[in-house]
């Protein structure tokens, strides 16, 4: 398919992004066009519009960023075989080597070669985009498209909690940014006894409740080690998903884990983090996991199932709806979290 379409380019190196008329992506003979009916706003995109610190040693403007997104087969390349035009789909944005050892083992979501869509190559905040077939995941035809645009972070969330065993368990969820925020609902899902969502947003604590939160703790309000002990009978909680990234945050994690609990870290601080390592990894027996991406492709599976099932409800967390020309407030909102997810309409 020849001629332009329009696209949110990170165009310099420095705040913001323009929207501008880009060519339509040309296809290899692996590769698949997609038309892109929603794509939504990533914690990583506001990294790469803020231009912070993280994004300036990673990205190369100018690009079309943006990574997560729902969209139809538009044309496929002379040698796809798993899709054709008029299938729904999304991606798996991690394109990784198939040839490393990671790879090789049933580990690609840590293959050492990865590169990510709309950070290392261009994304999705456009009408089209280009991706290989072998990262396409088909959805169902009556899945709604905001909802299917936001599985690649869900992915994030199911990874996070489901990376050990959380049935009849205390969960403590630490950021309320939108894929803690479906953690809050996957772990409901998957039979927590209690899930404890502590964030410093009034706003998104309320939609942790709307997600399934049983306790919402205001961490600038109130002390949450002492919130924590009061829930637990003061034994601590079984498993600590970290999403916030704050020094401070973490170092809480660490110290409301029980003896022999779980944190999983899904957050990327932007400086070192201070932790006892002695007092509480160490002497407590606790097991630390970082968590990257989603498991290719079992995590996919799981989050296809659980919204397949109505077993964890997205609905409550997508706040917005702008066409692609608002990009700017959506932004705007995420960056003030004044907002949960936010969805973009290139049409």
């Amino acid at each position: 398919m020849n001629g332009k379409m329009k696209a949110v380019v990170k165009h310099h190196e420095g705040y913001g992004a323009q929207l501008q008329e880009v060519d339509i992506p040309q296809i290899k003979e692996d590769e698949v066009l997609i038309k892109v009916k929603a794509t939504s706003i990533c914690g990583t995109d506001v990294h790469i519009y803020t231009w912070d610190q993280w994004s300036q040693s990673r990205v190369k403007p100018p690009y079309v960023f943006g990574h997560e997104f729902s969209g139809e087969v538009a044309e496929v390349g002379s040698k796809v075989t798993s899709v054709a035009p008029g299938d729904h789909v999304s991606a798996e944005t991690h394109l990784v080597c198939g040839q490393c050892p990671q790879c090789l083992t049933g580990n690609a979501h840590i293959c050492k070669d990865t590169k990510i869509i709309g950070v290392d190559t261009n994304g999705c905040f456009a009408e089209y985009v280009a991706l290989p077939a072998s990262n396409l995941w088909k959805n169902p035809k009556d899945l709604p498209w905001d909802v299917a645009s936001i599985q690649e972070p869900m992915g994030n969330a199911v990874h996070t909690v489901l990376a050990g065993d959380v049935a009849g368990k205390s969960v403590a969820v630490i950021g309320c940014g939108p894929i803690g925020i479906m953690a809050v609902g996957v772990a409901k899902a998957a039979g927590a006894s209690q899930v404890i969502a502590l964030d410093l947003n009034s706003y998104r604590l309320e939609l942790a409740k709307a997600m399934g939160a049983t306790i919402t703790i205001h961490s600038g309000e109130t002390n949450p080690l002492e919130k924590i002990k009061d829930a637990t009978d003061g034994n601590g909680v079984d498993v600590v998903c970290e999403m916030s990234g704050h020094p401070v945050a973490m170092d809480q994690g660490f110290k409301m884990v029980t003896n022999g609990g779980r944190v999983s870290i899904l957050s990327l601080p932007v400086q070192p983090v201070q932790i006892d390592v002695t007092n509480d990894i160490v002497f407590k027996g606790i097991t630390v996991q970082g968590i990257t991406g989603r498991k290719m492709y079992e995590t996919w599976q799981q989050v296809s199932s659980l919204l397949k099932s109505g077993q964890v409800n997205v609905e409550p967390l997508i706040t917005h709806h702008l066409k692609l020309e608002e990009f700017e407030r959506g932004f705007d909102l995420m960056i003030q979290g004044k907002c949960g997810k936010v969805v973009l309409h290139p049409y």
